[in-house]
């Protein structure tokens, strides 16, 4: 299937690197997990789809449960913020459409890195408040790499 024009430049036009790198910074204050996944195609649902990622992934596994997922849809003009037990048990159903507002915002300013990174850091601060780092032995339990499918 062949990508839109700004399907195509919103894949091509994301500073990956920045991303990785909100990603790590947010980890490196907590015991949480955070990933980034663009999927390519339409979907019909985002958060049905986020929720099969955030399974495939294996996100709820971690040990605090304490996984999050920016799952982008560009072909739908879709996204979602989701998290697991352990810090929704934490934050509430708000702070999810909370994240996602913030990275909205960005968007419709056709500002696409800015927005997953400024997710990225509410969902950091999040997880350094309710699960702070406490010590160097904190394993990277999942990749900080941005993820597509």
């Amino acid at each position: 299937m062949a990508r839109s024009k700004k399907t195509a430049a919103f894949f091509d036009g994301l500073d990956r690197p920045a991303i990785v790198e909100a990603i790590k910074r947010a980890e490196a204050k907590s015991f949480g997990e955070i990933r980034v996944h663009l999927h390519h195609g339409p979907v019909s649902n985002a958060l049905e789809a986020a929720k099969a990622t955030f399974d495939r992934f294996g996100m709820e596994k971690t040990v605090h449960g304490t996984g999050c997922l920016l799952f982008l849809a560009p072909d739908s003009r879709a996204f979602a913020v989701i998290g697991g037990s352990g810090i929704h048990e934490k934050v509430g159903d708000g702070f999810w459409s909370e994240a996602r507002d913030l990275a909205q915002a960005r968007f419709a300013e056709a500002k696409f890195t800015e927005g997953i990174v400024t997710a990225v850091d509410k969902l950091g601060d999040a997880l350094a408040l309710f699960f702070p780092k406490r010590g160097p032995a904190d394993a990277n339990e999942l990749p900080d790499e941005v993820s597509e499918d």
